[in-house]
Formats: C-alpha cells, sequence, structure tokens
C-alpha cells in the first residue's frame, strides 16, 4: 500500500526528471537504470525485491526522485552508486511523473527533457536526436544506425518507430547523453533513451487509470503482479488510447492525425535459488491511426520560372487550398492517409549472482510491421496518387556480461551480437495533375503565369496532355541484411575514496548487405527503360521515375575508447572530466543513389563512410542546503568527421532522399539541472540547456528552396539571387558555419508542485497542484536552412490539480498547452521546387480528468 511520507525531509534529490544535467556521457555507455536497488553483489532475490520496493513508491513529480529513500540511485556503471556520485549526466524520469504529466510517449517527453529532440512525420520518419545528434534529419534511410539507442528492460530497440507507441506500466525512464559503447550493448554516438518497465512480483499487486478529455480523448491502462507458486512470479500489463485527430480534411471529411494506440505486456519471472533470476516477457503493441498528414503553411519563391511556382501551378488547374491559415488545421489531402504499425517481440534475460560478481544473459527477438498510405504532394490535387513503402524487420540480439565489484576496482565485460533483416516494397503513382505540375509548359512569355495553356512545341504540349503521367508507377523493392558483433568493458580504479579513473573500449564489427531496385511502369502498364529509342514522353517519364537497380554492400571494424576521471571535492560535490573517441557504423543506401546524364546509377554514392566522434565533456554534481537542493553543470563539445547527413532531391520520384557525408559537424554546449525540496509540501525544478550544433565544413550540400529550380549554372556561369524566379541556380551550396536542423540554442523546462494534507470522502490523502512548463527558441526545419522553414520559438505550459489518498486512489484533472499557444511540430519542403511550404501544427489546448487506483 503507497504511504504519504510526513516525517523528516528526505535528502536532496538529484532533479532527476529533467535532461539537463549535461552528461559526460562518454564515459559510461550504459543507459542508467535509477532506482534503490540492492548492490551487485547482494543475493538476486534481495535485489529484485528492492525492485518492488521502488515500484511501490511514488515519485516526486518535477524531479522523477522518490519520496522514500534519501538518494537516486543508479546502476550505470553496473553497481549501486548515487546519480550525485555518478560522473556522467543522467536524466531519470520517474513512471508516476511520466502518468501524471500526460508524457506518455517520447515525443511528449522532450518536453521534459530539454536536451532531446523528437521529430516524426510518420512512425518510420522519425528521427530522436540528443543534443542535436542522432540521425540526419529528414526521410528515414534504413542503411544508416540509430545514433541515439532505445532500450527497453535492457533490449535494444533498432527501429525508430518504437518511440511513437505509448510507453507500457514503464517504472521509469533514463536519458543519458553523449556516446555509450563501452558498458552496453549496442553503440550509439549520441546517447540512450532507456526504459524500465516494472517488473514480476511475489506480492499481489496492481494499478488500473482512466483518462478522458476533450478531442474525444480516452486511455486506460492497468497493470497485476503476483505470485503463481514461491518460486514464479508473473505480471501482465495493457494500454489503449483514443484520440479524435485534430486537422480536418474537407476532402475525405476525416480528421487526421489521430490516435489510435494498443499496448499489451506480459512477463514471467522464475527465481530457483537466491542467486538465481529469470524474466521472460512478451510485449505486442499496435497503431491504426489515421495519419499521417500535413496543412498549407505558405509559399516562398524558388528560383524557377514564375508560371512554375506554386502559385502560377496552382491557378492554372483552378486550385486553391482550403485555408492560407496553417492553424485553422484544415487539408484537402486526396490520397487515403494511413499509419498502421505494429511492433513486439520476446525476450530471456538470466542473472546469476557469484558473489563478487554477476552474469547477465540477454536474449531477445523483436519484429516491426508498417503498413502507410501518404500523401506527397501536400495538396488535394491528384499530382502523386499513391506513395507508400511497407516494410517489415526481425531483429535478434544477443548479450552476455560479467560485473565484479571490489573495494579498490569494478569492472564490467561483455559481448553483443546483433542481427537485422528488412524488407520493404514500395509503390508510387502519378495522377491526372502531374503532367501540368511537373513537366515544363514553356517559358513565361509564352505561357503566362496562372495560364493553363502550354507552348507549341511538342516538348511543352506534353504538359497539358494528363497522360503522359499519369498512372506513371514506380515499384520499389528493397532488403537489407544487418549484422554487428562488439566486444566491451570498463574498468573503474578508485585510487583514493575521492579520485577514480575510469578507462573503457570497444571493438565493433558491422556488415550491411543492401539490395534496391526501382521498376517504372506507364499508364497502359508498359515498362518504362532507360535503354532503347527515346522520344518526348519517355523523357518526361524519366524525368519523373527513373529504374534502377544496385546492391551496395559495407563492412568494417572499428576501435572506441573513453576514459573519465573523477574527484570528490567535498562530500557532496563531485567533478569529472571524460574523453571519448567512438565511431557510428558506415552505411548504405536503401533508397536508390543519384544517377548521372546517361541515367545510371553512381555507384560511388552507395555507401557512406562511418561517422568520427571525439567528445569532450566537464561536469560538476553538488548539493547543498542540507541536500534539499541540487545543481549540476556540464560542459560539452563533440566534433563528427564524416557526418552522416540526408540529402533531400527536389524532384517528385527522381530519389526522395539519400545519404551523403558532410565534412564536419560540431555541438557544443553547457547543460545545467537544478532542483529544490524545502519541505515535503513543496518541490521546484528548473533546467537549461544551450547547444550550438553546427555544419562545420559541408561544401557540396543541397541548396534550400529559395536556391533551386532554375537552371543549374554551368563553367564561368553565376548563380542568380535567392528567391529571384528565372534565375541560374547552384548545383549544391556550402553551408558550413549553418545550424543544424531540428536544434533549438535554447531550450528549458521547469515546474513545481505544492500540496497539503486533506482529508476528502474519508481518505487521508494530500491535495496537489502541479505545473510543468517548457520553452524552446528557434530551429531549422530542413537539412540545409532555408529563410522558408525556421520554425519560431514557442514556450508550453501544463498543469493538474488532484487528490491522492494514502489508500492508493488518485484523481486530477489536467490541461496541456494550456494558454493554446499555436506552434510547428515540422515544416516541410513541397516537392518540385515549387514553393509550397506545408507544415505540421502541434497539438492545441487538451484537456481531460484522470482516476488512478493502485494497491
Amino acid at each position: 500500500m503507497r504511504k504519504i511520507i510526513r516525517g523528516p525531509l528526505p535528502a536532496p534529490l538529484p532533479l532527476a526528471c529533467l535532461t539537463f544535467t549535461i552528461t559526460t556521457l562518454a564515459l559510461a555507455s550504459a543507459p542508467a537504470l535509477a532506482d534503490e536497488r540492492a548492490p551487485a553483489d547482494a543475493p538476486v532475490i534481495a535485489a529484485a525485491t528492492a525492485d518492488a520496493a521502488e515500484q511501490d513508491s511514488p515519485t516526486s513529480v518535477g524531479t522523477g526522485a522518490h519520496d522514500r529513500g534519501n538518494e537516486i540511485f543508479v546502476t550505470a556503471r553496473r553497481r549501486q552508486e548515487s546519480s550525485q556520485e555518478v560522473p556522467l549526466a543522467i536524466s531519470v524520469v520517474g513512471g508516476e511523473h511520466i502518468d501524471s504529466t500526460g508524457s506518455f510517449n517520447v515525443g511528449r517527453l522532450q518536453q521534459l527533457t530539454p536536451a532531446l529532440q523528437f521529430y516524426s512525420s510518420n512512425p518510420r520518419n522519425t528521427a530522436v536526436n540528443i543534443r542535436g545528434l542522432g540521425v540526419p534529419f529528414g526521410l528515414t534511410n534504413d542503411g544508416i544506425e540509430q545514433g541515439v539507442g532505445i532500450y527497453v528492460d535492457d533490449v535494444y530497440n533498432s527501429r525508430v518507430a518504437s518511440a511513437t507507441f505509448d510507453f507500457l506500466d514503464v517504472a521509469q525512464i533514463e536519458v543519458l547523453r553523449g556516446p555509450q559503447g563501452t558498458l552496453y550493448g549496442k553503440n550509439t554516438t549520441a546517447g540512450a533513451i532507456n526504459i524500465t518497465t516494472n517488473q514480476p512480483t511475489f506480492d499481489f499487486e496492481g494499478k488500473a487509470e482512466v483518462s478522458i478529455g476533450n478531442y474525444n480523448f480516452k486511455q486506460a491502462k492497468a497493470a497485476i503482479s503476483g505470485p503463481l507458486t514461491d518460486k514464479l512470479a508473473a505480471r501482465l500489463a495493457i494500454s489503449t488510447t483514443d484520440r479524435r485527430g485534430t486537422i480536418r480534411n474537407v476532402t475525405t471529411n476525416q480528421w487526421i492525425q489521430s490516435q489510435d494506440n494498443l499496448g499489451l505486456r506480459g512477463q514471467l519471472l522464475w527465481q530457483p535459488t537466491e542467486d538465481l533470476a529469470i524474466t521472460l516477457a512478451g510485449d505486442y503493441s499496435a497503431q491504426d491511426a489515421v495519419c499521417c498528414g500535413s496543412v498549407y503553411v505558405r509559399t516562398g519563391l524558388t528560383q524557377r520560372a514564375l508560371n512554375r511556382q506554386f502559385a502560377a501551378l496552382a491557378a492554372a488547374q483552378g486550385y486553391a487550398p482550403p485555408s492560407t491559415n496553417p492553424f485553422d488545421r484544415r487539408t484537402d489531402l486526396d490520397t487515403p492517409l494511413q499509419a498502421k504499425n505494429k511492433i513486439g517481440g520476446a525476450s530471456l534475460r538470466v542473472k546469476w549472482n557469484l558473489g563478487e560478481g554477476e552474469v547477465t544473459s540477454i536474449t531477445a527477438w523483436r519484429f516491426w510491421d508498417w503498413d502507410p498510405s501518404n500523401d506527397r504532394d501536400f495538396t488535394g490535387l491528384p499530382i502523386v496518387s499513391l506513395s507508400q513503402n511497407p516494410s517489415q524487420q526481425d531483429q535478434y540480439t544477443q548479450e552476455l556480461r560479467y560485473n565484479y565489484s571490489s573495494d579498490k576496482i569494478d569492472f564490467v565485460v561483455g559481448a553483443f551480437g546483433f542481427y537485422q533483416r528488412i524488407d520493404t516494397q514500395g509503390t508510387e503513382s502519378q495522377g491526372s495533375a502531374a503532367s501540368r505540375w511537373n513537366i515544363n509548359p514553356g517559358s513565361d512569355t509564352v505561357v503566362p503565369p496562372g495560364s493553363s495553356g502550354c507552348g507549341p512545341t511538342a516538348a511543352q504540349q506534353l504538359a497539358c496532355n494528363p497522360a503522359t503521367l499519369n498512372g506513371l508507377t514506380a515499384y520499389n523493392t528493397q532488403y537489407l541484411k544487418n549484422t554487428s558483433a562488439a566486444l566491451f568493458g570498463q574498468l573503474s580504479w578508485h585510487i583514493t575514496p575521492e579520485l577514480t579513473i575510469q578507462p573503457g573500449v570497444r571493438l565493433n564489427y558491422d556488415k550491411k548487405e543492401g539490395y534496391y531496385q526501382r521498376r517504372v511502369f506507364d499508364g497502359a502498364g508498359n515498362p518504362v527503360l532507360t535503354t532503347g529509342p527515346t522520344n518526348p514522353v519517355k523523357t518526361a517519364q524519366l524525368a519523373i521515375f527513373t529504374p534502377q537497380e544496385i546492391a551496395p554492400e559495407f563492412s568494417d571494424w572499428n576501435f572506441s575508447y573513453d576514459f573519465n576521471a573523477s574527484y570528490k571535492i567535498t562530500p557532496d560535490v563531485l567533478v569529472y572530466a571524460t574523453y571519448a573517441k567512438t565511431f557510428k557504423s558506415g552505411g548504405i543506401n536503401q533508397n536508390g543513389v543519384p544517377t548521372d546524364t546517361q541515367n545510371n546509377p553512381i555507384l560511388a554514392a552507395a555507401t557512406v563512410k562511418p561517422e568520427d566522434v571525439d567528445h569532450y565533456e566537464l561536469g560538476v554534481k553538488s548539493q547543498f542546503w542540507d541536500r534539499r537542493a541540487t545543481l549540476n553543470l556540464s560542459i560539452f563539445r563533440t566534433d563528427i568527421k564524416n557526418y552522416q547527413a540526408n540529402v533531400n532531391n527536389g524532384q517528385f520520384g527522381v530519389l526522395r532522399g539519400y545519404l551523403a557525408n558532410a565534412g564536419a559537424v560540431r555541438s557544443q554546449g553547457v547543460e545545467v539541472d537544478f532542483s529544490v525540496r524545502p519541505s515535503e509540501r513543496f518541490n521546484l525544478y528548473a533546467n537549461g540547456a544551450y547547444t550550438d550544433a553546427t555544419y562545420r565544413r559541408f561544401v557540396d550540400a543541397p541548396c534550400p528552396p529559395e536556391l533551386s529550380g532554375g537552371t543549374t549554372v554551368g563553367a564561368g556561369q553565376t548563380p542568380g539571387a535567392a528567391g529571384v524566379p528565372n534565375s541560374l541556380s547552384p548545383a549544391n551550396c556550402n553551408i558550413s558555419g549553418q545550424r543544424l536542423p531540428g536544434v533549438s540554442e535554447w531550450s528549458f523546462s521547469f515546474g513545481a508542485e505544492v500540496n497539503n494534507p486533506v482529508t476528502l470522502l474519508g481518505k487521508e490523502g494530500e491535495v496537489y497542484f502541479g505545473y510543468d512548463g517548457s520553452y524552446r527558441s528557434n530551429f531549422s526545419s530542413n537539412p540545409s536552412p532555408s529563410a522558408y522553414t525556421w520554425i519560431d520559438g514557442y514556450s508550453l505550459s501544463n498543469f493538474r490539480l488532484g487528490f491522492r489518498a494514502e489508500s492508493g486512489f488518485d484523481i486530477y484533472g489536467w490541461v496541456r498547452n494550456a494558454f493554446d499557444q499555436n506552434y510547428f511540430d515540422q515544416l516541410f519542403v513541397g516537392p518540385g521546387n515549387t514553393g509550397l511550404i506545408a507544415g505540421l501544427p502541434g497539438d492545441p489546448r487538451t484537456w481531460g480528468m484522470t482516476i488512478r487506483y493502485s494497491f
């Protein structure tokens, strides 16, 4: 039964909920498990009992810390330590705080963790970055690794789509920033999100929660746990979320951007002895939302002819967007939208205590099925009539590690194996409006802007013949086989009680084998080939879809290492420094490669080099005011050579996006987290991050829309001014020194909760009022910064008011985005260099109430 602590004030709690303590992550590559656990050398059953106790203790809203106990303990270095004594930044969000703030997926978690960035145009095209690093901004390419690892109960999830699902029966979430690898399975160069679920218990317990709100929001969660025998325990959990969309599609008369999620998880814990624990877990989650669309935002002039800019093309076909105010939340997309998404798997975790050491084995299989339908022209015109790339993935992982702990030294050694197979079957089709939209009808003097006519030549007349491109279809078939193996280890040498040095190493092997084939057919079903006789119609069709077949491969070894030194100036002040040298595996282009003037694939672009990462970090962790207050500070710099960037092509179907290496990227900054709990009745937190993430050298980047669309310059020619129609366009642009996409220079999170003991309806408990706010400054929403795609900074405020009883009953009302702030999650550059900018507005104000009971 839950208890509300009314005794002496607990010792200071680190501000775990918001991720600001800039970590020297490089040193500890294991997502930290923040909980009050038994030491590593204690019997396994004792650790399980401690875990169960942790699950029963409520978290301090605003800190993620536990009300019971004096400190947050983590096992980032595979042994029990106070989070304030571990020389890396760990942001811990407790399960109760996740529930109370409505942060039920990674997208909402970013409002609590300023160094975390999350972007998703649909579950497949999702990016999770830390400090601006992780994966390139834009369309997902299966041929590269994630820079931010997502782990659930120590199991690596290679598909970032897992970040779009609801958290299921979560005990806590830890966000680590910086390179990971010398203590954990998969090597990730930007950081990790570690999700720990509630584990089976040998005491009978359960919880249930129901929420309702506007937009027909309905959410229900339940979990039950208990013994089956004296050595076998089980836990079952279920979660379901349903919400009407926030954007009205006037063409289909549907609300889009809806939520429709289902999650199931089951676990069996077998403890035949005090020193051995075996956990078998299985989970399944499904999404079936009416998603994912966009709204018209604005237009900006490109270097195309005026009669081929968006306004003129729309007028020529008698088209107008349903609204030019994006926050009217109206769209007219004519392709049926679908975002069916299934993910799940099974794992077997074995923990065997050997006295001073412990052996851990984690065997896992995961699957992912993706069945989408998208509207890639962002309009109500039948330009792109079909765009979908269903994918199926199977992933197998095996991790084995040994952890040893003594007075002078601690170490972890381990091995990790990973195999992944992804199959994708893509279909893209052009519609009846594609010819007039894509084919040049003639100059502005021959065809004035807004005219529906075409010039006199045969090639120009093709623009006025819908049959030229109508029904033109590309079938894309691809697969990826991805194999990785690693040995890793880390040693902590306590030279004195105050001074510890910590080296770590990792040896990694990666191999990727891919295949990509694009077959093209005209509206009559005839193949369109790059060989054979040419004619104006074929030339126009090949300008949209070009057949291609490649089989890229990549393999390489790399050796990573890190070194950390920490010193305790006083019992409550720790300083540390870290250096890490690591690599992100090379990749292959799984979406095709550019072609030369003869329509042959440029095979040199089929692979991308590994990223070469140097990471530096300094940090201070401190507590004061009799440990009522915590202040953590860190300064970091990450230099990356051969940064893996996403290059987008401006045409409709030529190539939607491919990978290339940028010369160099740098992310540097300062992160601070502060929390204070002057009494058991009040807690407050404020976290901030300054991040300077820029391209240091990228001289041949794709150009932004204002420098695209015109005839490409030749030898001796000078490109025209940005945004001037009928100008010459550069072949590429030098964006060195410009900011990386998706990164705000300034980001903050802050909040507080106050409570007061009361007796309500005969139940003893407390009334509480909580506030959580966040702010981020402006950021670019295009890989190459454009004047048209900067998203203004914004601030969000969330409130909650409720009553929680000692018996486990909790009822509260909540409002998110309380002041109904208009803001964008993302902006998109429309295809074809027409100057169209579409966008995805963030959620409007939402409100509702939640009833929860636990025992």
